[in-house]
């Protein structure tokens, strides 16, 4: 079988955008669902939502209900973090529907089996007349976990990709000063978006649209010393921010760098001055997806610490009805049957090749795989 022209390798020099079918193809949840996420690095919450035993993240990974649980290390003490699959072992009703603290055990809503904390199977109310049923054979499939820089990730697959390969150099540019880990969860904000998950990714991916998407945000930024920085795994945009006229710092963010890291396949990590928003892309349909932002802050919870945290939410929310509505434009371009793959610009969409790349190699794999 000859390989797909549109997934041919593409020197950056000489780029186009994937074809508009990848993003409105009614059989590409499936593909995206086999070939990018099953074996993909997830982000589900921060250690910080997770502190005490029993305390719990629900999440949906690309289509797998999971909840990550902190165990219990004997006499109540916090143990282990663990995340397992959302989904009961009797008639896969949700174990959890939100986050919560503090639980003692794991109850599903839709006949009362019930859990511990680690996942095993405590009682099945009802169940004695059946044979060969035995509660201590049942528990909930556990995921693989990582926590980096405060951060939980969790993969199904135990041949997912390197962790360590995808987040290489990240804690070396970070440093000592805006480590992660110390901040604490203040807010989940999510939006549900008419367009296919990688055109939300593709938008994410560069700046070259900042002047004429997001006005606000291009007058903080310094435009003209954004740069992008694409890794094997992951892509970084950076840019300094902007100080007043007079020379004074940002009144918002103070003075420093914003970072933008993509880690691949559908992570985002805002990092600016005392402020980390975590970005999922959920894809939900082929035109369809959610993305969620979680907001951390350092535990400062003083006047003026509240205040710059709400006038961040603001900012926030603005910049992202903005993506939203132009991310809904393009995908209504994608599906008209106008589009053609169009040249990317080398210099501003770099990382946007770079992830299409990995997106053409991931498909050929899969595709080669089927065969």
């Amino acid at each position: 079988m000859s390989p797909d022209a549109d997934l041919l390798p593409q020197a950056a020099a000489h780029a186009r955008s994937l074809s508009a079918r990848f993003y409105v193809d009614a059989t590409m949840p499936a593909l995206d669902r086999h070939a990018i996420f099953d074996h993909a690095w997830h982000l589900v919450a921060h250690a910080c939502q997770l502190q005490n035993a029993g305390d719990h993240v629900v999440a949906d990974l690309a289509g797998l209900p999971v909840i990550a649980v902190r165990g219990a290390d004997g006499e109540g003490m916090p143990g282990e973090i663990r995340v397992m699959h959302n989904v009961c072992r009797h008639r896969a009703g949700p174990i959890a529907q939100c986050d919560g603290l503090g639980a003692k055990s794991l109850r599903c809503r839709y006949h009362g089996w019930t859990y511990a904390l680690d996942g095993a199977l405590k009682s099945a109310p009802e169940m004695q007349t059946a044979e060969d049923f035995h509660v201590e054979d049942i528990r909930l499939p556990q995921l693989r976990v990582r926590v980096w820089q405060g951060l939980v990730f969790a993969s199904s697959h135990d041949d997912a990709s390197d962790f360590d390969a995808l987040v290489e150099g990240i804690d070396a540019r970070l440093g000592t000063t805006r480590g992660l880990e110390h901040y604490g969860h203040h807010q989940r904000v999510g939006y549900d978006v008419a367009c296919n998950w990688k055109v939300y990714v593709d938008n994410y991916l560069e700046g070259y649209h900042l002047p004429h998407v997001h006005p606000a945000l291009n007058r903080m930024l310094d435009y003209r010393s954004y740069v992008t920085e694409t890794h094997h795994w992951h892509s970084l945009q950076w840019s300094p921010l902007r100080t007043s006229d007079d020379g004074s710092s940002n009144t918002l963010y103070g003075d420093g760098d914003a970072l933008y890291y993509w880690l691949w396949r559908n992570t985002m990590l805002n990092i600016l001055p005392g402020r980390l928003q975590t970005n999922r892309i959920v894809p939900t349909d082929v035109g369809r997806c959610r993305v969620e932002f979680d907001f951390y802050y350092p535990m400062d919870d003083s006047g003026q610490a509240r205040a710059k945290r709400e006038a961040d939410l603001q900012f926030s929310d603005e910049v992202q009805h903005e993506d939203l509505g132009i991310c809904e434009d393009v995908q209504r371009g994608l599906a008209s049957g106008s589009y053609e793959p169009g040249r990317l610009n080398p210099l501003r969409e770099n990382a946007v090749h770079h992830f299409h790349e990995l997106l053409r190699r991931a498909y050929r794999d899969a595709m080669a795989g089927a065969t």
